[in-house]
């Protein structure tokens, strides 16, 4: 007779009764609205956040539009403002703009350059400074070095013929600084042109070398109107130029121009000098020199129209 079998007890793993089996094997239940199973795991779509949930910040948040283009509710920013809310000043040391005064900042601006002179005895200096200046910076510049090189720029020998062309050369720079508008926009005060420079003490310095060159002018006149390297008088100075001496008869005379021209001069008749002796005077038509004998010319004679005779003494 068989033995039957021990009963065996329910299997470990198994479901209890009246529960869905689970487990890789069981059958997979429809999920979501139309009844499709919602993907889990790394790719599973992102979850919409609530209307008040935290949005990210840092460095990487994603910036909102601001400006003009802003969507409504995002106002423009406010402009930077310093501590205690006072509006937030340049840096003192700031670079100016494109086209800017390279002292202010300010604009309208040009480029020019600016010259002046220094002379003493022996040394000279030529100086210039160029930049990009507005109105009020450029004619400062100008006033400041042209009223330097009026009183610095005479007291050398080839000084007296550069400073005044060093002068007339800064006009060209004063002339565009004058057309320009006045400035604007700069980081920091304008220089002060100051008084122009015809009302400054030292243009009076410029009549230092006009005095001494009418004062050279006129000891030269001095010198050559009373200068004599003569020992006689001379009897004319040439043709218009003066009332000749008379010549009396027995007078001994050389003449320093040369023949047909005339200068007579009278000399002792003893001296090596004479040349010629007035041996008479034509007074009537018929008389005539002896042969050898020069013809003194009309202005020698007391009545500017008798001839003299003039007889060679060797």
């Amino acid at each position: 007779m068989a033995t039957p079998p021990p009963p065996h007890g329910p299997h470990p793993y198994a479901q209890p009764p009246g529960q869905p089996p689970t487990g890789p094997y069981a059958p997979q239940q429809p999920a979501g609205p139309y009844g499709q199973q919602q993907p889990t795991g790394p790719y599973a779509p992102q979850q919409r956040a609530a209307p008040y949930a935290q949005q990210p910040a840092g460095p990487y948040a994603p910036q909102q539009p601001t400006g003009p283009y802003a969507p409504p509710g995002h106002p423009a920013p406010a402009p930077p403002q310093a501590p205690y809310g006072y509006p937030q000043q340049p840096h003192p040391h700031a670079q100016p703009g494109p086209g800017g005064c390279q002292f202010c900042g300010a604009q309208p601006a040009v480029q020019a350059t600016v010259r002046g002179h220094q002379g003493i005895l022996y040394v000279m200096r030529f100086l210039s400074r160029s930049g990009v200046f507005c109105r009020s910076c450029g004619l400062a510049t100008y006033r400041e070095m042209s009223a330097k090189t009026l009183w610095q720029g005479w007291w050398s020998p080839l000084s007296v013929v550069i400073t005044p062309i060093t002068l007339l050369v800064n006009l060209g720079p004063r002339s565009r600084f004058h057309a320009l508008a006045a400035p604007v926009g700069g980081f920091r005060p304008s220089l002060d042109p100051g008084k122009p420079l015809l009302r400054r003490p030292e243009t009076l310095l410029i009549l230092i070398p006009l005095a001494l060159l009418a004062l050279a002018l006129t000891v030269l006149f001095v010198i050559g109107l009373f200068a004599d390297d003569s020992h006689s008088a001379p009897l004319t100075t040439g043709a218009g130029q003066g009332k000749a001496q008379t010549l009396a008869v027995g007078d001994c005379v050389r003449n320093d121009a040369d023949w047909p021209d005339q200068d007579l001069r009278t000399v002792d008749c003893g001296s090596a000098d004479a040349q010629y002796k007035v041996s008479r005077r034509l007074d009537a038509p018929e008389q005539h020199c002896a042969g050898g004998d020069y013809l003194a010319a009309l202005e020698y004679s007391p009545d500017g129209a008798t001839t003299s005779c003039l007889t060679p003494v060797r």
